[in-house]
């Protein structure tokens, strides 16, 4: 099993958004899921790749709210050509991007 090195996982909004940008992603949200200010489920949307899910666009403001409010931190590939990324739960610790040492 190959595990790749170059994944890491932050919550710095402005990390995420830079890193999606430069990749032609969008915030999203799947279509018909959540309520009131939830938008439900957060997705990144990279048009021409298409996704199973019916994707609707929000603003990062929306996007980021929900991020935060549901505990997430973003796992990513620090690679120019990746899109490879997916939203985990944070640890108990905080993101998961620190290592723990001396």
């Amino acid at each position: 099993m190959a595990k790749t090195k170059s994944a890491k996982t932050t919550t710095d909004h402005e990390t995420m958004r830079r890193w999606v940008e430069e990749r032609g992603g969008r915030p999203a949200r799947v279509a018909e899921t959540g309520s009131g200010n939830d938008p439900g489920l957060l997705r990144i949307d990279y048009p021409g790749f298409g996704a199973e899910d019916k994707l609707e666009e929000i603003s990062w403001d929306e996007w980021f709210r929900a991020f935060d409010e549901h505990n997430l931190a973003f796992l990513y590939e620090d690679e120019k050509d990746s899109r490879f990324s997916k939203l985990i739960f944070r640890d108990t610790n905080g993101s998961g991007s620190h290592h723990h040492g001396r």
